[in-house]
């Protein structure tokens, strides 16, 4: 398996009420920290008359920075849990806010434990999460006889079509993962006989269905 690593690829919001308390956890997709830090900024002002805003925030292919505040809470008992639930998705370059609105009761420290935890995860479900590997664009070209061989092939390898042409031949293209595009290009070739061009594009960052 090609190094590959799973990303937010469009944020989300995840909301859950714990004895009358509000968890609004907030989920954005990062580069640097300094746009962390800008995000995390915006919340804060949309989001000034809240008691806490707890954020995590996980950055590079091997998390090498790691950031996570309780912003007040009891210490241990927002942040940490917001970050180990971030690292053991393996979700990187990823900022999680999660603002809380107290509804009077106190929850003890495993209930905010668990809370912040569980609005990680509702607000993670309400992502779309991508694996991002290493891989190239394959573009076929053949006759439309083997159109069909080809589809088959890609599909039985569970790969993403990325545009097609049809004129006098039809022209095809698929994202590849790098540990794929052997045996895909080996599977078109014996397929049609040796009758398609296969051009195979510079490696690049393709983006998979998690």
């Amino acid at each position: 398996m090609s190094f590959s690593l799973k990303i937010v690829y469009k944020g989300g919001i995840g909301e859950i009420i714990e004895k009358k308390s509000r968890f609004i956890a907030q989920v954005f997709p990062i580069q640097t920290e300094e746009e962390a830090l800008t995000l995390l900024a915006g919340v804060r002002k949309k989001h000034y008359d809240a008691r806490h805003n707890c954020f995590a925030y996980v950055l590079g292919e091997k998390n090498e920075t790691e950031r996570c505040s309780d912003d007040g809470e009891p210490s241990g008992t927002a942040g940490r849990p917001m970050l180990d639930i971030i690292t053991g998705q393996g979700i990187h370059d990823v900022l999680v806010v999660v603002t809380r609105y107290f509804g009077g009761t106190l929850l003890g420290t495993g209930g905010l434990v668990r809370a912040y935890s569980a609005a990680v995860k509702e607000g993670l479900a309400n992502c779309t999460i991508l694996e991002k590997c290493r891989g190239y664009l394959v573009t076929v070209r053949t006759d439309y006889n083997n159109l069909g061989k080809i589809q088959y092939a890609a599909a039985e390898m569970e790969l993403a079509e990325e545009h097609s042409e049809y004129g006098e031949q039809v022209e095809i293209a698929y994202m590849v993962p790098e540990e794929k595009v052997a045996a895909f290009e080996r599977q078109v070739t014996e397929k049609t006989g040796g009758k398609s061009y296969i051009d195979r594009g510079d490696e690049t960052w393709i983006y998979l269905n998690t």
